[in-house]
């Protein structure tokens, strides 16, 4: 039997793991290619390739699957390639690759987390939770599993469990940006943080990205008065995401005037939607592969007179980049619902029902209002008609709501049970990513019958495709807002079929957005003022048919 070839000596391996460990990924890469040439079967090589191919944001799936072919029996190896597959959405083959590490090296903390990852993201959060778990057990201070219970905790609607694994996650790491972002997020999801909770811990992400800046910009490479204002666009969502649907016609729009738009996108990712977009940028600049500094010096180096950020602190957001004051105008708009904390960020884009003049102390920016709506919906590219109410022919009333299931949080059930129970026959369908789990609609079905609901009257959905998604609404009568977070892309998706939404009057820039999006649609009777008032209004729509058939009617006509 032919022994295995020989790996090549330290001193040539040295090297390149000293560049890796500096940062030098790019010429680390390519020093790696070349041992490669001369070593194609040192698996260690491929895995350093790719630990440098995937700092560099560059694909790593070859490499990684090189090192497992080289290194079978190697957990590490294992777990790497199941790191590549959940990158590129192929999640049950990042769950078999993360099992088989785990097989080969029982007490592999990293494998856990992974294997947590690839089930979160495929709809199994109950099961992600376990696993997360178990790399803590083993690894009590591992940051990405805090991190990550978070996250699958707020898929399970525990919102206030994952804002202790935030704070956990940041007492290890207090400048772990994407960790304070996802706290931030997660408390709009809870009645229980006042926007005074809210606003002391934007103040104190602002002041932890503040303190990571060397020297902010002061002079601009802009031309004062140029024939173009020069308008940068950073987002990781400029593709089939609320924020790519929102934007879509309003690009058009925008290169009709005086504007050159140019894109900072944070994400690798694209699609359909980002390929009908992207003509509409003079330049397309990737920085996800870039630290915030070279981000800040590009957007500088490029003249932007008006930085616009459009993700807040939801995922792939590059809010420090702002802090660095790259361009002279900065604001914030469409992502995200609430202040950002970062004191360079001068603008909060809103409307008057969205902000009005007494919320105004809850931002660290200025609010900017636009004369009408804060959003702008693109119909979506569908050919659906809208249906006659399905009350005609079952009837019954459909309530439905097809929001996260992190919005619907205990005060939501107990106030849909009481509309559910004042209504005889009627029933509620709710439909979204986090009901594929089984275990999620058990929980939900027993949330609901200790309301007094039994689970008869509940129809309870996985996600599908966008078309089939807004096809489900012909199913619906009503549709019912959640809160303090009520829905943006699901109340305008509704209304476009010709399902109205009922919506609760809130307190804060968040829980405004129904109201928003109702008084511009001319349904301002649709929002009630309290509790009371929500049952109230549900049990006199759904009791006149003929009125809420002629709404249907005509009402995608209306929105428009």
């Amino acid at each position: 039997m032919a022994s295995p070839p020989a790996p090549p000596p330290p001193a040539e391996l040295s090297p390149l793991v000293a560049l890796y460990q500096a940062g030098h990924y790019s010429e680390a890469e390519n020093n790696t290619c070349l041992l490669l040439e001369r070593y194609p079967s040192f698996g260690f090589g491929w895995k350093l390739l790719g630990a440098c191919l995937e700092r560099q944001g560059k694909e790593v799936l070859p490499a990684f699957q090189h090192a497992v072919q080289c290194l079978p029996l190697d957990a590490e190896a294992r777990n790497n390639l199941g790191f590549a597959l959940h990158e590129l959405g192929r999640f049950a083959e990042a769950e078999a690759s993360c099992r088989r590490a785990i097989a080969l090296r029982p007490n592999f903390a990293e494998a856990y987390n992974n294997l947590g990852n690839a089930l979160n993201d495929s709809g199994q959060a109950s099961e992600a939770l376990v696993c997360y778990q178990k790399a803590i057990s083993i690894k009590s201070n591992f940051v990405e599993a805090h991190h990550n219970l978070g996250n699958a905790l707020n898929m399970l609607g525990r919102t206030n469990d994952a804002i202790l694994s935030y704070r956990h996650a940041l007492q290890f790491a207090p400048d772990f940006g994407i960790v304070h972002s996802d706290l931030l997020f997660s408390m709009g999801y809870t009645a229980q943080s006042t926007p005074g909770d809210y606003l002391a811990e934007a103040l104190r992400f602002g002041a932890m990205v503040d303190k990571n800046v060397t020297t902010k910009f002061s002079t601009w490479q802009c031309e004062p008065h140029p024939p173009k204002l020069r308008v940068g666009i950073a987002s990781g969502d400029l593709c089939s995401h609320p924020v790519g649907y929102f934007t879509e016609s309003l690009l058009g729009q925008l290169n009709s005037l005086s504007i050159e738009l140019i894109a900072y996108t944070n994400n690798p990712g694209e699609d359909d939607l980002t390929a009908h977009i992207r003509p509409h940028f003079s330049q397309w600049r990737e920085v996800f592969s870039l630290n915030d500094p070279a981000t800040a010096q590009l957007i500088h180096k490029d003249g932007v007179h008006v930085l616009l950020d459009l993700s807040g602190h939801t995922a792939k957001n590059r809010l420090p980049v702002f802090a660095w004051k790259p361009a002279p105008v900065q604001a914030t708009w469409l992502g995200y619902f609430a202040s950002t904390g970062v004191a360079e960020i001068d603008y909060l884009l809103a409307d008057a029902h969205m902000v009005p003049s007494i919320d105004e102390s809850h931002f660290t920016e200025t609010i900017w209002r636009l004369p009408s709506s804060y959003l702008c919906f693109t119909p979506p590219d569908v050919e659906l008609t809208v249906e006659p109410i399905p009350a005609l022919s079952t009837g019954q009333i459909t309530f439905g709501c097809f929001n996260n299931l992190t919005k619907v949080n205990d005060a939501v059930i107990a106030l849909w049970a009481r509309v559910l129970l004042a209504i005889p026959n009627s029933r509620l369908f709710l439909k979204t990513l986090q009901l594929n789990d089984v275990g999620v609609c058990d929980t939900t079905r027993q949330k609901f019958a200790a309301q007094g609901v039994t689970g008869d009257r509940l129809c309870l959905e996985g996600s599908s495709p966008r078309a089939e998604l807004l096809a489900a609404y012909q199913r619906v009568d009503i549709a019912l807002d959640p809160f303090p977070y009520p829905g943006g892309t699901t109340t305008c998706e509704a209304l476009w079929m010709g399902v109205p939404m009922l919506t609760k009057r809130g307190d804060r820039f968040l829980s405004h957005m129904g109201e928003s999006i109702l008084h511009n649609a001319g349904l301002p009777d649709w929002i009630a003022q309290d509790e009371d008032d929500y049952v109230a209004k549900a049990i006199q729509f759904a009791g006149d048919l003929p009125k809420l058939a002629a709404l249907r009617a005509g009402l995608r006509e209306q929105v428009l």
